[in-house]
């Protein structure tokens, strides 16, 4: 299946793109590759053959969700480059114009 120069122009404003002309040339051949494909496999019987969502037969692949004991404030902050002295929370430099750390 061959599109047209104003398909794909129509297919580009559909997804807000603005392409140039030597784009759209060469999406006219690609996308018109892509419907080709597809048309081959539209001729392919697939009478008996169940829609499926996955290739494989997955059922839930999630562990249980299983409360565990989390990390103390000491565990969690171990690694932190800086900690505020005396509180559980890490020490980061401000972003709105002061040189001073700032933890919350």
């Amino acid at each position: 299946m061959s599109l047209t120069l104003d398909q794909v122009r129509k297919v580009a404003t559909l997804a807000r793109l603005e392409l140039p002309e030597a784009d759209l040339v060469r999406m006219q051949s690609q996308l018109s590759a892509i419907l080709d494909y597809v048309a081959q496999l539209d001729e392919l019987n697939t009478d008996g053959v169940e829609p499926l969502a996955h290739p494989l037969p997955l059922q839930n692949v999630f562990r249980p969700d299983v409360p565990v004991p989390s990390l103390t404030p000491d565990e969690a902050l171990q690694n932190a480059p800086k900690r505020e002295k005396g509180s559980d929370y890490f020490s980061v430099p401000a972003v709105f114009d002061t040189d001073e750390p700032v933890s919350h």
